[in-house]
């Protein structure tokens, strides 16, 4: 009697049911799904998409090849402002990232700026209030006017005394050619210190510098705002600035939303001009803040060429060097606001 085996290859075995797995209740057969493979899948995708566009441009070409470079523009335009957003936010990020020891004022948050207008000429600090004591112009030439200074140079060092976190920044170059290579910033602050600092030396004399290099009052600010980075490796919080009164639409209007400082943290301190120069000095500031409003950032004709006449000694001017976040600004000339990210904004 032969033994067959009742394997699948067995003469005798034979399927009672189809293949799957059978219900016994419904009487039905529930066929068993075969898994897709999910690479194969996609490969398969990619081929169908990549015949799908081989069609399309033998069909259009130049339509086909146009799209395709506009895609890759845009992708590129995308990457590289990305790449310079996240280069600029991880520069800033680490301003403070372990090299706060080598910025002599990182403890300092805040800037108070006095925006320089003239430069001191006399060999002694005797007569500081005397106008042949400074370089004038002839529309400075006004009784009361050295005043007026001096006047600036104590509202800074006492708005600076009010506050702890504050650094005093005098601004202004070597503007004047027969006033010799002596700086704005540098003669505000000699005389300051002929002042005794005006009773606050011990609490505002160290943290008292200079920016010398601006040429103009848009400068005074962008300026100081990039020695403020050089000194406390950080941008200010908060910004008061100290001039004229008449001066204040245009630094709290016209040039803090140049370099787009938020106004809740930009504060003005003006003084009136000497009462024997008051109209003219009217009269020539409706003059200067027209030309900034057609040109916000002195780049172009008239306060381009006022510029270029005040840097008599053809200073290098450093900056951006000591701010390189916003080295864009720097480098912007326009009419239109700014749109480059900016590390207060």
């Amino acid at each position: 009697m032969n033994n067959y085996p009742f394997g699948s290859n067995s003469p005798k075995s034979f399927n009672a049911y189809p293949r799957g797995d059978f219900d016994i209740e419904s009487g039905t057969i529930r066929r068993t799904k075969k898994s897709r493979n999910s690479s194969f899948f996609l490969v398969r995708m990619i081929k169908s998409l990549a015949n799908r566009l081989h069609y399309c441009y033998k069909l259009h070409p130049f339509l086909v090849f146009f799209v395709s470079l506009a895609f890759g523009v845009t992708i590129l335009i995308v990457l590289s402002l990305y790449e310079h957003r996240y280069r600029m936010l991880r520069n800033y990020g680490k301003l403070d990232d372990g090299f706060g020891n080598y910025y002599p004022y990182a403890k300092l948050k805040n800037l108070v700026m006095v925006a320089g207008h003239s430069v001191y000429t006399s060999s002694t600090c005797g007569k500081v209030d005397k106008e042949d004591s400074w370089f004038l112009e002839s529309y400075q030439k006004n009784p009361g006017q050295a005043a007026t200074f001096l006047r600036h140079i104590k509202e800074g060092v006492e708005n600076s005394a009010r506050d702890d976190a504050a650094l005093l920044l005098f601004s202004g170059g070597e503007t004047r050619k027969d006033a010799g290579p002596r700086s704005e910033a540098q003669s505000y602050w000699t005389v300051a210190e002929s002042k005794g600092w005006f009773g606050k030396e011990e609490s505002v004399k160290w943290r008292a510098l200079t920016e010398e290099h601006a040429r103009d009052s848009f400068e005074n600010l962008l300026f100081s705002v990039c020695r403020f980075r050089e000194l406390t490796g950080t941008y200010p919080q908060n910004i008061t600035v100290v001039s004229y009164d008449f001066k204040e639409e245009r630094f709290a209007n016209l040039h803090r939303s140049a370099i787009g400082f938020p106004e809740s943290r930009f504060f003005y301190t003006g003084t009136p001009a000497s009462s024997t120069s008051k109209e003219g000095a009217l009269k020539g500031e409706a003059s200067v803040r027209a030309q900034f409003q057609q040109d916000p950032y002195g780049c172009i004709g008239t306060l381009k060429k006022k510029k270029v006449g005040r840097d008599p000694f053809h200073r290098s001017i450093p900056y951006p060097n000591g701010c390189p976040e916003i080295e864009g600004l720097f480098r912007y000339c326009g009419t239109a606001p700014y749109q480059g990210t900016l590390p207060w904004a």
